[in-house]
């Protein structure tokens, strides 16, 4: 696939993406009061609005600034790579747009409001899971890809362009 059009695809999709994380945390402010739940499956899922200061499972609690500046230095550096990279494929699209759209999810939380909206809650074998919301799910099943990709394909490449 052409590298131009690869890359409008991949931004269209992140922007799509971020439109979806940023309209189910407003629907959640909107609908839950803070620290609240609306139990979905009693003892397994519920919706909980919550305000997280710190990334999964409260790494860097409080540390806003610090967690900025990391997200922009992983995005500096994920768009050196984009720019070196010489083509962009339609599986490329969905892992760097997904991540792309996570990335962007959050880190609009993290300057706007000074914390991450979390409302995805669930309870499995007696522990309570860190609550998480869209963004969260499109870094993590995008990461696995790229992971599964990098082994799958034991190409070495993958991460040195």
């Amino acid at each position: 696939m052409m590298k131009k059009k690869g890359v409008v695809l991949l931004f269209l999709l992140s922007f799509f993406l971020l439109v979806i994380d940023q309209g189910t945390k407003w629907l959640v402010v909107n609908q839950i009061p803070y620290g609240k739940s609306i139990s979905i499956f009693p003892n397994f899922f519920r919706l909980t609005y919550v305000k997280n200061t710190g990334a999964a499972w409260s790494l860097f609690m409080g540390n806003q600034i610090l967690l900025i500046v990391m997200t922009l230095t992983v995005l500096f550096f994920f768009f050196l790579y984009l720019y070196k990279k010489e083509s962009i494929n339609k599986f490329d699209i969905l892992i760097y747009g997904g991540l792309l759209g996570g990335i962007f999810g959050n880190l609009i939380d993290r300057i706007r409001l000074n914390y991450v909206i979390d409302f995805f809650d669930f309870t499995i074998f007696h522990y309570n899971f860190p609550v998480f919301n869209v963004a969260d799910i499109f870094i993590v099943l995008a990461g696995m890809i790229l992971i599964i990709k990098i082994f799958k394909e034991g190409d070495s490449n993958v991460v040195r362009k």
